[in-house]
């Protein structure tokens, strides 16, 4: 089973705190779906002996796409992929655009799950993050889908300056009041060249305090497991047969290819990515020129890769996987690294249903996976 991911590049403004590749300007929309079309031609061999189990649309905004172009896209994935019975396709979208008529038109398509970017419910938090949407518009939206959407997860950032526990917590309480089966939430990180890393830079606003974010997690954690929401991966916690089906498939290691500018791409054994850069990627593309790169992964890649997503979820690390996948050395390696943080409490071995060794975060190591795991790794 394989996934598609296609990459909207279009946003109606700037987050302060993005990084991904987008454009505000509109004006080469349509060209950008003729593109993103031609793309899903020319690579239909690359997935030809697998079936399509997962469609996700991401960015960027894709909630701009109309629903003509939303259709048009999925329908050159059924023309040129073979795709199973009941995928489940994913259309993220900003609160501002789900009006009562975008919401029914998508609910009569074939997207079947909604991810929505509320972020926060607090106007103040979303004008320091310059998001487009406003807090009505969230509390609105979400009233409505989720009379016509039954598979749907929201995006809320914790860790925002001057953000009490208190107020944190009735973010929570907001996003509960909804029952939603699904909630991913992050740290808010500080990139490179974003807005936000200039403010901070040059003192406008306080830099991110580690600890505050770290207080949010633990009750983000505490929260959601009241709600009956498993904590799958680090950052998603989702009902029993709520968990996304697409990201569960990038950390289990199954191949997918993202299609659209700065996609990337990964079949196991290669990974590859699509030119940042809309202007290029659509000329690329007029010439029947695929705009990618393509690197080869090592076995040291492989394996740092497998730790690394391995840590973040609650299947962890096989012990048994490794020996097969990798052979003894990597086993024997990962034994012996591991030992120090086991006794640290971060990290434990344990059983899984298949009766398979697994090496697994603790409830005191999932904030510290991604440092525990580069210190696993082969260098």
């Amino acid at each position: 089973m394989s996934g598609i991911y296609l990459h909207i590049p279009f946003c109606k403004q700037a987050c302060y705190y993005c990084d991904f590749h987008f454009s505000t300007s509109l004006k080469r929309k349509e060209e950008m779906m003729a593109s993103l079309i031609k793309e899903l031609i020319l690579r239909k061999n690359e997935l030809e002996n697998d079936e399509i189990e997962t469609i996700y649309f991401g960015g960027g905004t894709p909630s701009l796409l109309t629903i003509k172009e939303i259709e048009a896209l999925i329908s050159a994935i059924y023309k040129n992929y073979k795709v199973i019975n009941n995928p489940e396709i994913t259309l993220e979208a900003n609160p501002d655009d789900l009006t009562s008529k975008k919401i029914k038109e998508l609910a009569n398509s074939p997207i079947n799950r909604l991810s929505i970017g509320i972020q926060s419910f607090f106007e103040d938090d979303l004008k320091f993050m310059n998001r487009a949407h406003t807090a009505e518009e969230s509390k609105k939206c979400l009233k409505e889908v989720t009379q016509y959407f039954d598979n749907l997860t929201i995006d809320l950032i914790y860790g925002v300056p001057n953000m009490s526990i208190e107020k944190w917590k009735q973010n929570l309480n907001i996003a509960f009041k909804y029952n939603v089966p699904h909630i991913s939430s992050y740290a808010l990180t500080v990139e490179e060249k974003t807005a936000l890393h200039t403010f901070i830079k040059k003192g406008k606003i306080s830099p991110i305090n580690e600890n505050l974010a770290l207080e949010h997690f633990n009750l983000l954690v505490e929260e959601t497991k009241k709600q009956g929401l498993i904590q799958y991966e680090i950052s998603n916690f989702g009902k029993k047969n709520y968990f996304s089906k697409h990201n569960t498939s990038y950390w289990l290691g199954k191949k997918y290819i993202g299609i659209g500018p700065s996609a990337h791409s990964f079949n196991k054994l290669e990974r590859a990515w699509n030119i940042s850069n809309n202007a290029k990627y659509i000329k690329s593309l007029s010439e029947n020129i695929l705009p990618l790169e393509k690197e080869t992964l090592t076995i040291e890649n492989r394996f740092n890769e497998y730790i690394m997503t391995g840590l973040r979820t609650i299947w962890g690390i096989s012990f048994e996987l490794i020996e097969k996948e990798f052979g003894n050395f990597y086993l024997a390696f990962i034994t012996k690294k591991s030992v120090p943080f086991i006794k640290k409490g971060l990290l434990e071995i344990q059983q899984n249903k298949q009766h398979t060794t697994i090496l697994t975060t603790t409830a005191k190591g999932k904030f510290l996976a991604d440092g525990i795991a580069s210190d696993l790794f082969i260098v």
